[in-house]
């Protein structure tokens, strides 16, 4: 990548950042793509361990959940289509949900559908149910975000993250970078861009 610029310009304003790809769910769908298997893993497992833990798993049985659980998507991701009837979160947390029953019963520990609290927090549409989404959306952005500053210019993505992430006004943040406050609106805009894309499906 070539070198930041300095100065009065923006710093990669000429510079065309890494192409956009086509969303995380789609190259999932597509043979023969380790990098995008290699970028799930690394958003969701954080995700499926939280999930496990609460269910109240030690560790390890939590290491064992979420490796049963990504094989269940490599086979059935590619496939999977979603609709106003149902979403991928709600499919990430039924295929968690099924193995974690599975392993239950595995260990002749049978899954108490009549109450345990470890099953409603993983399956019952409550209140928790509306934490649960915005703590699905809050992890998968937080995470993705962290994953994706490999691929912008340090310039960008600190004008990006100044801006929107810690609130701080475009000017302050132009000053502050020798940029013009357009400039951080273009390096903000160039960022959401690439994370809307990258999440397109996973997030609805």
């Amino acid at each position: 990548m070539p070198k930041s610029e300095t100065g009065a310009n923006f710093p990669g304003a000429d510079v065309a950042e890494k192409p956009t790809p086509v969303s995380l769910l789609e190259r999932l769908r597509g043979p023969g793509e380790p990098e995008a298997w290699r970028r799930c893993a690394e958003l969701f497992t954080p995700l499926i361990y939280h999930w496990a833990h609460r269910a109240g798993l030690s560790a390890a049985d939590a290491a064992d959940l979420v490796q049963e659980v990504f094989l269940v998507l490599v086979q059935k991701l590619p496939e999977f289509r979603y609709d106003r009837q149902g979403t991928f979160r709600g499919w990430l947390r039924t295929v968690t949900l099924n193995k974690w029953r599975e392993m239950q019963r595995r260990r002749r520990l049978p899954a108490r559908d009549d109450g345990d609290p470890r099953l409603d927090e993983l399956s019952v549409p409550d209140d928790l149910e509306a934490y649960d989404e915005h703590e699905y959306r809050r992890h998968l952005v937080d995470r993705a975000l962290k994953l994706m500053k490999s691929e912008f210019q340090p310039s960008t993505w600190k004008a990006c993250w100044e801006h929107v992430v810690s609130g701080r006004p475009a000017a302050e943040v132009a000053n502050e970078l020798g940029i013009s406050p357009d400039a951080v609106y273009t390096a903000k805009s160039r960022v959401l861009r690439r994370l809307r894309t990258e999440l397109e499906g996973l997030l609805d």
